[in-house]
């Protein structure tokens, strides 16, 4: 009886200690586990926005032959982009669109959020 106990114990604990929780943010902290604040309130496309697409996007699609033929670098070609989905697209690696930014990380959850919440918003030029 001992030794049932004693299995069943020893079954348990394994059992229990096997458990795996996998959440990178969690797990190695980082931009994606930060709290979002540019994603809070009216985002202004001057100030939020054109920094991150010159940061992830401008070297690549503006000037005579944009990669993709995908013409950015202006408020009317962002905003453009924006409007008919490719823009988030891209950026949140959604199904059915090229993930961007080629060659370099996603950007981050707070990054994407921005995007989506200057889109929500109206895509004002502010």
């Amino acid at each position: 009886m001992k030794v049932i106990i004693s299995v069943l114990l020893l079954s348990c604990i394994v059992f229990i200690s096997s458990c795996y929780y996998d959440k990178e943010d969690l797990l190695y902290g980082g931009a994606n586990s930060a709290p979002c604040t540019d994603s809070v309130g009216t985002v202004s496309y001057a100030q939020k926005i054109v920094p991150l697409l010159q940061q992830y996007c401008y070297s690549c699609h503006t000037g005579s032959f944009p990669s993709g033929n995908e013409l950015m670098g202006t408020y009317t070609s962002d905003k453009a982009m924006a409007q008919n989905g490719k823009l988030f697209g891209t950026v949140n690696h959604s199904t059915g669109f090229s993930p961007m930014p080629k060659g370099m990380p996603k950007m981050t959850t707070c990054q994407i959020a921005t995007i989506r919440k200057w889109i929500d918003t109206g895509m004002l030029n502010n």
